[in-house]
């Protein structure tokens, strides 16, 4: 075999080597287009799925209430931190109410539209900064579940006008609910006598 025969052969050769190359590697590139163009799709078709899920747990209803007004009306007659509580559900800071310290016999009322809420009979310091009580007037307040914190809470709101009052939690007192329902002073109004 002479020197230009085996160049020739080698030349072949690596031609045949860079065709075989070169199909296998258009094929792994197009498979490699098609996984990750199927990743995609199954990402796609997972976040339809989890977005258009519609449980009841999902669903809520817009209940209509006795006491009901527009957000017009409810701005003219609310301060901005009324607003804020009640109607935004928002939250007071705490140690800024003047109800958290408060002394005095008498009632809580929603500040919205004065349903009675709390007696002062109810009331104890929890050290939190919100005025808390051990329970509610039965039949005023109405309860619900949030998820404004990433976990699963009671809210509590007037039922008459479905005021945003506060949140129940499960360390009140021993001795009489176990219940502590830290309301925001804001959502609130007093009658009664001060001490």
């Amino acid at each position: 075999m002479s020197i230009i025969e085996s160049k020739t052969n080698s030349r072949m050769h690596l031609s045949f080597v860079n065709s075989y190359f070169y199909r296998r590697c258009t094929k792994c590139e197009t498979f490699r287009k098609t996984k990750k163009e199927m990743k995609q799709l199954s990402l796609l078709l997972l976040c339809a799925v989890l977005f258009s899920c519609n449980t009841k747990a999902q669903q809520k209803e817009a209940k209509v209430f006795p006491v009901n007004k527009t957000e017009a009306e409810w701005k003219a007659e609310l301060t901005e931190m009324q607003y804020y509580v009640l109607r935004e559900a928002g939250t007071e800071r705490p140690f800024t109410s003047n109800f958290n310290d408060f002394k005095g016999e008498g009632v809580f009322h929603c500040a919205a539209c004065n349903t009675p809420l709390f007696k002062t009979e109810h009331k104890f310091d929890s050290g939190t900064g919100w005025p808390s009580f051990d329970r509610a007037i039965e039949g005023n307040v109405e309860y619900d579940t949030d998820y404004n914190l990433g976990y699963a809470r009671t809210e509590e709101h007037c039922a008459t006008c479905g005021g945003h009052l506060g949140h129940v939690f499960n360390d009140g007192p021993k001795k009489t609910t176990g219940k502590r329902h830290c309301i925001n002073g804001a959502a609130l109004t007093f009658i009664g006598e001060t001490k």
